[in-house]
């Protein structure tokens, strides 16, 4: 893990959340990084066979801010991936807005 003792570590936990089961615990990102991330898996989403790694785990962390946090992370995702896909097809990107002085 991190710099962090192991006995600062909090365990992995599950949570229900608008019946969806949130199964977290802490890891690291991969087998050449050692700095400890908090990773969820979502169980009542079907089509979400994804795990996330949204943020990393620190000394003082709860369960309380780490679910709070992670049901943030996931509504959020939700929401932007329920926005239209913008079309770029035959007008390029769309330009920012300006204001006229």
């Amino acid at each position: 893990m991190d710099s962090r003792r192991e006995a600062d570590v909090i365990e992995g936990f599950e949570f229900v959340d608008n019946d969806r089961t949130f199964t977290c615990q802490v890891e690291a990102l991969g087998p050449a990084r050692s700095e400890a991330w908090w990773w969820f898996r979502v169980s009542a989403v079907k089509a979400d066979r994804h795990r996330y790694a949204p943020f990393r785990a620190t000394a003082g962390d709860t369960r309380a801010s780490v679910q709070a946090a992670v049901v943030a992370f996931y509504d959020n995702l939700l929401a932007r991936r329920a926005l239209p896909t913008p079309s770029y097809w035959r007008r390029g990107a769309p330009r920012p807005a300006t204001t006229a002085k």
